[in-house]
């Protein structure tokens, strides 16, 4: 891996840094710095950024700010990122009905897994996902660190519409799908939680750099906390993370 990032011109307004060319943590957790970095140090011109696994896309108004101006500053960002204290990531406690009706491809994951679906439940909801980025549709999260013990391949022939709140996996990626889209991954599951509401602020729930563990609820339970949601009663759980992983 190379301390050094890479500047790539994207269009005339903005500027792609890489990181690396791997899915990895520490590569991740780089990004992730830079991001809040260039936050805290403000220029002229300067927009957004959008994180992803190993890269960030930085945006500018090239009217105020050079892009030789723009790389000179991200470099010297970039090679103090070691002295940055990022915010203390959090754990988002996201409760999950699996099988039936919630989890349709559950028993297809057990007999491709060659385990008991209540085992593909237990491991599933065994770890902490780190959230990589966010993409594809509003609030979708790229997780990472699902067990190769559960993984199991696309469906042949996706799906033209997947209930919002759906928990998928796909190879070794787990997911949930935000809102109601077509899709390919494997259900398994459902959250009655929103991830996305346009009318909510923020409107996205979850963040990247923070981490998400899937809960098992009961139908009974599901119903519950579905109806304290639609009434804008339901307060989200969350606990500290004990540090980044780098």
């Amino acid at each position: 891996m190379n301390d050094l990032p890479r500047f790539l011109p994207a269009g005339d307004r903005a500027l792609l840094v890489e990181f690396g060319s791997e899915i990895n943590p520490e590569i991740n957790y780089r990004v992730r710095s830079l991001h809040y970095a260039l936050r805290q140090n403000r220029l002229p011109g300067l927009g957004e950024s959008v994180p992803t696994y190993r890269s960030l896309l930085v945006y500018y108004d090239p009217l105020e700010l050079s892009y030789e101006r723009l790389v000179e500053h991200i470099a010297r960002l970039a090679a103090n990122l070691g002295q940055m204290e990022l915010p203390r990531p959090l754990i988002y406690l996201i409760p999950v009905a699996y099988g039936g009706e919630y989890g349709p491809d559950l028993a297809d994951v057990a007999a491709h897994c060659r385990l008991a679906p209540e085992e593909v439940i237990r491991v599933h909801s065994s770890v902490d996902y780190l959230i990589y980025m966010l993409g594809f549709t509003p609030g979708f999260a790229y997780l990472g660190g699902m067990p190769r013990a559960i993984a199991a391949p696309r469906l042949e022939k996706p799906r033209s519409l997947v209930p919002a709140g759906s928990v998928g996996i796909a190879g070794e990626q787990t997911g949930i799908y935000p809102v109601d889209s077509p899709g390919g991954w494997r259900i398994i599951g459902r959250t009655p939680l929103k991830l996305y509401d346009p009318h909510r602020q923020p409107p996205v729930l979850l963040a990247a750099g923070n981490y998400v563990r899937f809960v098992p609820v009961g139908p009974q339970e599901y119903a519950e906390i579905k109806a304290a949601v639609e009434r804008g009663a339901y307060e989200v759980k969350t606990l500290p993370a004990a540090g980044e992983e780098r």
